[in-house]
């Protein structure tokens, strides 16, 4: 017996190569299992399958076969509460994917999925492992389809701390929060070399696939964080506002911030006049519990702002016109902005609440060109599909196609509030006065007659208590009860039930 448990011990070494480990640290990142470990409550991780070795007869590929097959598997615990964990290992083979590096990383995807818990891949691979041909595609293809089946049943977060190259990118977009690091991750279907010899355009991994392109640019990624330690810190952050799985209600914390706290800063932050700019971040952090807003995707589509809260210790999903940005302004990039993570928000039971300041859908010939049509729909699909509680505010004004949106009964919100500076209307008075009152302005030439007419259409269409007469808003309150106000709506919606329509499924228009 003595003998077996000296040959294991020697096993469990050499899981941990020293010259591997020092060759990793040289280049300034984390070995796989130093990430796990950084992630996960101490002494939490249970590894499985680290002795799993390649199965390919491929000569070339004998003297390069590793225990656990340049990924580490298992489960642990995360703020005391489990997950699911694998973390591909860049010294073994570049953490390329083979056929038993895949089965590995599927086991865990299963469990996560039998067991109910977030699952967190930690990516570090250069790919498909060329040498196992199609057996290493099908691998993806294995993972890819439980990546599927996990939406909208566990959480799903990929960290990218290297480069996650071809089709190590797909597994990362069908999951739910990408993080990357900056001047550390790099994501591309096809590097800088085959770029050039096939378009000729020359450009470098950073500016091809790194973290600021695809927090900014693509929207691809959801955070760019300075360095791993940080990134990690940053997993448990985002993890205390989620539920462990699709049948349970995300956490609640303790609050010591009252629930009828009065938003007195409120006043002085939004100007009366609509015209003017300011910054909801501002606002938003005035509303919710004190140090309680957590930013999603802040680089990309800064028209709007989205990102997850809480409210007397309840999570909530944050929606948010940005004026300082294209005057809060509904464009292409913050239509899928809102849409996914409204989805998102609806599959784990996480309240979603709009402030909305928004002068409608960007117009542009660029924007017609490029979809906005089809884009902006998606907003409208994600809100009228979801059945968790949906409250709007609107601060200033909500006018046109991103009224109905954002902030219209009939798209099925629970309850919709104004403050009394409320704007609600098919559009601002003076291009309305413009299109209704055209031919008689034109010929009489005053401006004074214009002025006497906008502020006529102001009084009479555009202000919040015609449309609460009609039914179309709930109520007009003080705009320093915002916060009281929404906490004592969503604890009574908090039982919320709608019986669902049969049918497979719908189909958004992506």
């Amino acid at each position: 017996m003595k003998d077996k448990i000296e040959i294991l011990k020697k096993r469990r070494v050499a899981l941990s190569d020293s010259k591997r480990t020092e060759s990793q640290h040289e280049k300034g990142r984390l070995t796989a299992r130093e990430r796990i470990l950084m992630l996960v409550d101490k002494e939490s991780f249970v590894e499985l399958d680290p002795y799993v070795q390649l199965r390919s007869h491929n000569f070339n590929l004998q003297e390069k076969k590793t225990d656990g097959d340049g990924v580490v598997t298992g489960y642990g615990r995360v703020n005391g509460r489990k997950v699911a964990i694998y973390a591909q290992d860049a010294t073994a083979m570049g953490g390329s994917l083979g056929e038993m590096h895949a089965a590995k990383i599927a086991q865990v995807q299963d469990m996560a999925i039998s067991c109910g818990c977030p699952i967190i891949g930690i990516i570090d691979s250069g790919g498909a492992r060329i040498q196992e041909g199609v057996n290493s595609l099908d691998g993806y293809a294995e993972v890819f389809n439980r990546n599927v089946r996990s939406s909208g049943v566990v959480p799903q977060i990929a960290v990218i701390v290297g480069p996650s190259a071809g089709g190590a990118c797909y597994s990362p977009a069908l999951m739910d929060f990408i993080f990357m690091v900056k001047d550390l991750s790099y994501m591309f279907i096809t590097g800088p070399q085959v770029i050039k010899l096939v378009t000729s355009e020359e450009i470098d991994f950073e500016g091809l696939g790194g973290a600021m392109v695809h927090n900014q640019k693509s929207g691809v990624a959801h955070f760019a964080m300075a360095n791993e330690e940080g990134c990690f810190h940053f997993v448990k952050k985002l993890l205390r506002y989620l539920p462990s799985n699709n049948l349970e209600d995300p956490p609640r914390v303790p609050s010591e911030d009252p629930a009828d706290r009065l938003c007195d800063r409120i006043l002085d932050l939004v100007p009366a006049d609509s015209t003017k700019s300011y910054e909801m971040k501002d606002v938003i952090e005035e509303i919710v519990d004190r140090d309680s807003f957590f930013g999603l995707q802040k680089f990309y589509a800064r028209n709007v702002i989205i990102g997850l809260a809480r409210l007397d210790g309840f999570p909530v999903g944050i929606v948010a016109n940005q004026p300082k940005i294209l005057a809060g302004c509904l464009d292409i990039d913050a239509s899928d902005k809102i849409a996914r993570f409204v989805t998102f928000c609806d599959a784990f039971n996480i309240p979603v609440v709009n402030l909305v300041d928004v002068p409608g859908y960007l117009p542009g010939v660029n924007q017609e060109h490029q979809g906005i049509i089809r884009h902006g729909a998606k907003i409208l699909y994600a809100y009228a599909a979801s059945t968790i509680p949906k409250i709007s505010v609107v601060l200033r004004k909500s006018y046109g196609g991103a009224y109905i949106a954002l902030s219209s009964k009939k798209m099925g919100y629970d309850q919709v509030i104004a403050w009394p500076t409320a704007e609600l209307a098919v559009m601002g008075a003076e291009q309305a006065v413009d299109i209704v009152y055209g031919r008689e302005l034109s010929e009489k030439k005053s401006k004074r007659l214009r002025a006497r007419k906008i502020e006529e259409y102001r009084e009479k269409f555009m202000n919040p208590y015609t449309a609460a007469q009609m039914g179309q808003v709930d109520m007009i309150i003080d705009p320093r009860e915002t916060r009281k106000t929404l906490i004592s709506s969503l604890s009574f919606l908090r039982t919320k039930r709608v019986p669902k329509v049969s049918r497979k499924h719908g189909s958004m228009p992506v």
